[in-house]
């Protein structure tokens, strides 16, 4: 008996047809792409611009309030790279700050404690449903109002509060550093070794621990050994010093940069707190039960059995609000904060090439994010790996 499937029409037959249904449909995304370029070219020569990067080349013009070194008669590609290296910072700081915030409300929802867990659920509830904008705004209108460089707080005489921002201590490299860098690589080596040694006792045993039990405290003593036998001083401190009208040395933190970190780390920190929260509720009651029958107490049992366990779960969600943070870092345009939005506003202002400038930031931008995804991405699938071993 002949195969039927043989004497079907092309046009009938659904695996030719869903090869030409995707070739239409891309010739259709090809036409629309070249409609839109046509488009834009159509506009650009309307306002007698040309789709070029040669502006990058030209004088900036600008001052820039903070960031690395820069100056206003550098190219406008530094002074858009000071913007990336200050969004950069500010998104680094607060994941950072956000990570330590959820956690520590995180666990504390969890707390039997009953006033401890009302405060971690007042802070979730409040962080979270008011928009990030309005907090910043609060942070650097209301609270951040500091007295005026004369008459700046001083906290130990090395910290000092005023309405130009906030100066703390600066560390520098003294005479001793590359010598005691020889130390910290030496205990390194060792606090290594101990790990391994001490991973594979705990691996034969079968039983949970902390690992760095023995690494962490041979590298610290390695580091402080190290510190006083070294000729001359590793690192040097900078304090900041009163000048005629302003103070110089140390480092400085602007109030713009201070109010977008903790509007940032205190909104995020919220939803990380409720990600947390979830993640250790989603372990079965059975194993803090487990944990108990070998007498494992409470702060064992949430750092040995339920954390590992819930790390898993949360890293996926986590992701999300890490990419989340740094995007909206765009909203410190708003402070005056220099980031990379800010600056790319300036130099579209100056030379009108708005289509290259825009696609500059978003491609800084999803550069940002997709490094943070794969770096995330790479690091939930080795915590599975390690789980199924």
């Amino acid at each position: 008996m002949a195969n039927n499937t043989t004497n079907i029409p092309f046009w009938r037959d659904i695996r030719v047809l869903r090869v030409l249904f995707q070739i239409l449909f891309l010739v259709g995304v090809i036409l629309l792409a070249g409609l839109l370029y046509t488009n834009m070219q159509r506009g650009l020569k309307n306002l007698n611009l040309e789709l070029s990067l040669d502006f990058l080349e030209n004088e900036a013009g600008f001052l820039i309030s903070e960031g690395i070194e820069y100056d206003p008669s550098d190219t406008y590609l530094k002074a858009f790279w000071v913007g990336v290296m200050n969004t950069l910072r500010v998104s680094l700081i607060g994941v950072v700050c956000a990570t330590l915030l959820g956690l520590f409300f995180g666990i504390a929802r969890l707390s039997s404690n009953w006033l401890v867990r009302k405060i971690a659920t007042v802070y979730v509830e409040c962080f979270r449903n008011i928009p990030l904008l309005l907090q910043i705004l609060f942070w650097y209108t209301a609270i951040l109002r500091f007295p005026l460089v004369k008459d700046s707080f001083s906290l130990f005489n090395s910290v000092y509060i005023n309405n130009r921002g906030i100066y703390i201590p600066a560390l520098q490299s003294g005479t001793g550093l590359s010598t005691w860098i020889v130390f910290l690589c030496v205990g390194l080596i060792i606090a290594t070794i101990l790990y391994i040694i001490r991973w594979r006792q705990l691996k034969q045993m079968d039983i949970p621990g902390f690992r760095a039990k023995w690494a962490l405290p041979a590298f610290v003593v390695v580091a402080i050994c190290g510190w006083f036998l070294t000729p001359g001083k590793p690192l040097a401190t900078e304090l900041p010093v009163l000048n005629v009208f302003n103070f110089s040395g140390g480092l400085r933190l602007t109030p713009e940069f201070t109010a977008v970190l903790i509007g940032l780390s205190a909104y995020t920190g919220a939803y990380i707190a409720e990600i947390v929260r979830s993640g250790i509720q989603a372990v079965s009651k059975g194993q803090r039960e487990a944990a108990r029958a070998v007498g494992l107490n409470g702060a064992q049992t949430l750092r040995l059995i339920i954390l590992p366990q819930s790390v898993p779960i949360i890293i996926p969600p986590l992701t999300s609000q890490y990419l989340n943070l740094a995007k909206n870092s765009s909203l410190a345009v708003a402070m005056g904060f220099p980031d990379m939005f800010a600056v790319g506003n300036t130099i579209l202002s100056q030379t009108g090439q708005s289509i290259p400038v825009f696609a500059m930031v978003m491609l800084s931008y999803l550069t940002i994010s997709l490094t943070t995804s794969a770096a995330m991405n790479w690091y939930n699938s080795w915590i599975n790996r390690k789980g199924r071993s």
